[in-house]
Formats: structure tokens, sequence, C-alpha cells
């Protein structure tokens, strides 16, 4: 069961796990989409969130009633509904490699909960579990606005486009939230559970670490780029391809009710006819 759970840890960090922003794709797609494709891109945005589905197994790795479970879980979806929906109606942006960055250590945050490093560091208590919840709920939820607002959303309902999404993002936990608990139930009837929970915080604390240098890494790049020069052949980092993206873009069949005029033929300017005759009988054209 450890090692079921090792996997899913590190499958976070896999090179499916760069692609959590929204690629060229999910904006051409979004185009033309309705409510129920905003609330799909919602639901598969969650899903492949590497970073909040760390947190939320971070969150209920030792919980074992479901009021708890409830309780805390609660916190975390009011938190981020607030900031998802309210940061993209007004366009309040950031950086999203620093909001992400922060997320990371939220991660981090909840590891060394965990592991009992309040008492055993800073010889102190926890701070109020449920309040930390629904405050990193907000920065995740701010972090779900940035990745939103890289779409098209236009203007015409805007706010039903984010809902449906949020919708989608709350069905998407839920299904990554029974997954972990299914896993989590079964492992902590297994005594390998007490040898190495404390083995799977650590580790939950060292992809933190390492998610939180990934987004530093691509903030640099992106906001200093011409300090990082990049040479395809030799360096393998995965960076976002704006050319690509474009086309992508550009390419895309747009069924948009737009006022499209038709492309003007070319009228060739001819000199005018001129008739006379020189006799006053006979008539003939230039």
């Amino acid at each position: 069961m450890f090692k079921i759970i090792l996997v899913f840890l590190l499958t976070c960090l896999s090179t499916t796990a760069f692609a959590h922003g929204m690629s060229a794709a999910d904006q051409a797609r979004i185009l033309n989409a309705g409510y129920f494709e905003y609330l799909t891109l919602g639901a598969t945005h969650m899903l492949s969130g590497y970073d909040h589905l760390l947190f939320l197994f971070g969150v209920i790795f030792f919980l074992t009633r479901f009021r708890d479970i409830l309780k805390f879980i609660t916190a975390f979806t009011v938190g981020h509904s607030i900031t998802l929906i309210f940061a993209t109606i007004y366009e309040i942006n950031a950086n999203y490699y620093l909001i992400d960055a922060v997320i990371a250590l939220t991660v981090c945050y909840k590891a060394f909960d965990n592991l009992g490093g309040f008492k055993k560091h800073l010889q102190m208590e926890s701070p109020n579990l449920t309040w930390m919840v629904f405050i990193f709920g907000l920065i995740h939820g701010f972090g779900l606005s940035t990745r939103l607002q890289q779409l098209p959303l236009g203007e015409d309902h805007l706010v039903l486009k984010i809902l449906s999404f949020n919708v989608g993002v709350e069905l998407g936990q839920i299904i990554a939230l029974t997954i972990m608990l299914v896993i989590l139930a079964g492992w902590r009837k297994t005594e390998s559970f007490n040898r190495f929970s404390k083995a799977s915080n650590v580790i939950l604390m060292i992809l933190g670490g390492l998610l939180l240098l990934m987004q530093l890494h691509g903030y640099q790049h992106s906001k200093y780029s011409d300090d990082f020069p990049l040479n395809k052949d030799d360096h393998s980092h995965i960076h976002e391809d704006m050319e690509s993206a474009a086309s992508e873009l550009s390419n895309y069949p747009v069924k948009l009710n737009l006022d499209v005029q038709a492309p003007k033929e070319k009228v060739i300017d001819e000199e005018p006819v001129s008739e006379h005759s020189h006799d006053g009988q006979n008539s003939h054209k230039h």
C-alpha cells in the first residue's frame, strides 16, 4: 500500500504535471463553449492540479471521522470559491508562477504540521487547522482564478461561466477525495501505515519544496527571459512554445457570430468609352 501512495505522490511531479495551466487547446475550445464545457474544464483542471491534490492529501491524511473530513473540506471549498469567483469577476490577477509557488508552500506547511513540527521544532501548538485550511483555500482559489483568466471568457454571461467552472472544480475535488479516502482507509488497516506514515509526509514536504523550486524557476524564465537564454539541444526543461500556441488558436474554426465581411473584388479602372463620328453618319468607339 505504501508503494501505491508513493506512486501517487511521484506521479504528481511527472511531465504531465507541467501542463497544469490552460493550454492553447483549452483556449481554443472555450471560444464556443457552453456551460457544460466550463464545468468539464473545471473538473479536469482540478484532477490535474497536482498542487491542489497534494495539499488535500495532506489535510485528510490523518482524518478518520467523516465529520472532520467534511469540516475541513468545506472550509477549503468556501475559501477557494470566494477568490475564484470574485478575483475572476473583478479581473484581479498576479503572476501565476508566484501564486503557484505560494500554493507549494501550503503543501509544505501541511506536511510539516502532520509531522508534528510545531511542537517538536517550534515548541508551540499548531495554528487552528480550520482557519488555516480556509486561508489556504483562498490562496488556492486565487491560483485557479489566474488560470481561468488565461481563457477568452468574454463578457456575456460571465458569472454563469465562472460558476460552471467552479462547480466543475468541486466535482473534480469530490472524485479526487473519494479515491484518496479509499486508498487511505485501506492503508490504515495495514501495519505499514504506522511505519511509513512519517515517511509519506516527509516525501510530501519534499514534493512541496520541489514544486516551489519549479514555480520560482518558471517565474525567472518568464520575468527575466533575456537573462536565461535557452539552448533547445542541451536544455531539457519544459517551457511553453508561444508560437505553437498561437498557431493552434489561429487555426481553430471559430463559430462565433462575428460580422465577417466578404472580401471585395478588385475593380479594374477602365477608361471611359467615347463615341463620335467623323463624317456625321458613321460612328465608332475608342
